[in-house]
């Protein structure tokens, strides 16, 4: 029985642990932090959970691919409370407000009674719309192993996105922001992706919804890495936490396994590495080994960029006049370095999972997108403990007087959970700049996706959600499965 080790316990990690213990491999799987999941987590404060993850889970739509495949590792389990989620958020300013709908006839139906005057930008929005519900995820072997037959098999996806990505070519979220001429829409659509990010996100995001996808596990993030590391362990696979890996031993074209930070070394036949692209190419493997596409996107930072947020959790003493999950709303503005005012803020109210507080409480959370020069500015105070908690305290305090004034109810009834920014996720994930997400292609800028291979090491892989678009879960628990497929592949066995 060949041997496997796996570095890092992310959703990546696992997967690929639970497929090649079902093909027969013995694996490993070795995490630094003391819990299962990386980035998919959440943690409680004053027995309050708050989720770090999972807003929408997009691909989770009943009869996908991704569906079945979260089914298997446990992400999703028959019997399992889903919150079915009836809009993707809410917005209300400059005098009006939208919902953008599941039910997308409804939301046009609202768009053109807002704005008549944007007729064709909302017909041309909602056709593309309907393309982009025949996104997939690709998940039988990795893309750069797929054929034309294998294509063919993508039946609509191979024939709407792409014409649906042609649509939006060199078009930014924040172009197709301003191609609308209601102020409310031209708000509204900036809310969910960074203004940089290609158009068609933020249309593939919504469209994610319209299709059917997007619902919420019960439990949230922590409870989901929870049922994936049982099912791993319940395989036959072991996850050693607390066990930072200092890098993979290499021995001319072969790795010979792992070596801890505490010097302890494990031998392997094989070595997945399921952590941060960028910390695996500083510290578990050498530098020159990265491979040519992913480097492009690292030196490449005029058209990859990364991003991070400020976020912070509340708990409100009672119920709120809030709608559950996701909403927004012009305020006052708010200004986290000085160089830029948010006037739009938004919130989720996490009512719609009974497990998250008391009944008679309410825990809400907001966050700020933070781009380079202010990711750069938490950095550069981090150092200072009493200065950095100070400055995500000030933030956190100016939050709370907003939620006050747009509910007035909640005067005096709100406490501050948590705050976390990008210093925390690099800091506990080894996320590069604190990116919580993969790189954002801009408008000019093609997405990539990169083989999972280690040039010209013969018996390491790469999984992970920097090796495909922009991030996320469902390319995460994509590329563990093409991890997985590779060594079955090499190895000449069936992967399971």
């Amino acid at each position: 029985m060949k041997k496997v080790i796996i570095v890092g316990a992310g959703i990546s990690g696992m997967t690929a642990g639970i497929i090649l213990q079902n093909s027969g491999f013995q694996t490993e799987i070795y995490e630094k932090n003391a819990v299962p999941g990386g980035e998919l987590t959440g943690w409680k404060r004053d027995g309050v959970y708050i989720d770090n993850c999972i807003d929408y889970l997009m691909c989770s739509k009943k009869g996908s691919a991704m569906n079945e495949l979260w089914h298997e590792i446990g992400m999703l389990e028959e019997g399992l409370p889903m919150y079915s989620k009836d809009y993707f958020f809410k917005y209300e300013g400059h005098g009006g407000q939208i919902t953008f709908w599941r039910d997308k006839e409804r939301t046009k139906k609202e768009m053109l009674e807002l704005s008549p005057e944007d007729k064709d930008v909302i017909e041309k929005f909602f056709e593309n719309v309907v393309r982009a519900e025949s996104m997939i995820m690709p998940i039988d072997k990795p893309m750069d192993k797929m054929g034309p037959r294998d294509f063919m098999k993508l039946g609509d996806f191979v024939k709407n996105v792409p014409a649906a990505q042609k649509a939006y070519k060199g078009v930014s979220v924040k172009d197709l922001a301003d191609s609308f001429k209601s102020p409310v829409l031209r708000s509204a659509v900036q809310l969910m992706h960074p203004e940089d990010t290609q158009a068609y996100s933020f249309i593939m995001s919504y469209a994610m919804v319209t299709s059917g996808s997007g619902d919420i596990p019960e439990g949230g993030s922590l409870a989901a890495a929870r049922r994936i590391a049982k099912r791993y362990e319940d395989k036959g696979g072991k996850i050693h936490l607390n066990s930072p890996v200092k890098n993979v031993k290499i021995n001319g074209k072969i790795a010979e396994g792992i070596v801890l930070e505490d010097g302890t070394e494990v031998t392997a036949d094989y070595v997945i590495c399921a952590s941060d692209a960028n910390h695996t190419f500083t510290k578990l493997l050498p530098s020159n080994l990265m491979p040519k596409k992913l480097k492009a996107e690292f030196d490449n930072k005029d058209h990859f960029s990364v991003f991070s947020k400020y976020h912070a959790a509340f708990l409100v003493d009672g119920k709120t006049d809030l709608p559950k999950d996701t909403s927004f709303w012009e305020c006052d503005g708010i200004n986290v370095w000085g160089d830029r005012v948010i006037n739009d803020v938004g919130v989720i109210c996490y009512d719609y999972d009974p497990t998250f507080a008391p009944e008679d409480k309410t825990v809400l959370q907001m966050k700020l997108f933070q781009y380079t020069d202010e990711v750069d500015k938490w950095f550069a105070i981090a150092d200072d403990e009493e200065k950095y908690e100070a400055k995500k305290a000030e933030i956190a305090d100016a939050m709370v007087k907003i939620i006050e004034k747009h509910c007035p109810g909640t005067e005096g009834k709100i406490k501050v959970l948590d705050t976390w920014t990008p210093v925390t996720y690099a800091k506990r994930f080894n996320a590069y700049r604190g990116a919580y997400m993969a790189f954002v292609a801009d408008k000019d800028t093609k997405t990539v996706t990169t083989p999972g291979v280690v040039k010209p090491l013969k018996n390491v892989f790469l999984a992970g959600q920097w090796l495909m678009g922009s991030g996320g879960l469902p390319p995460a628990t994509a590329q563990g499965k093409y991890a997985a497929w590779r060594i079955c592949k090499k190895e000449g066995v069936e992967c399971k």
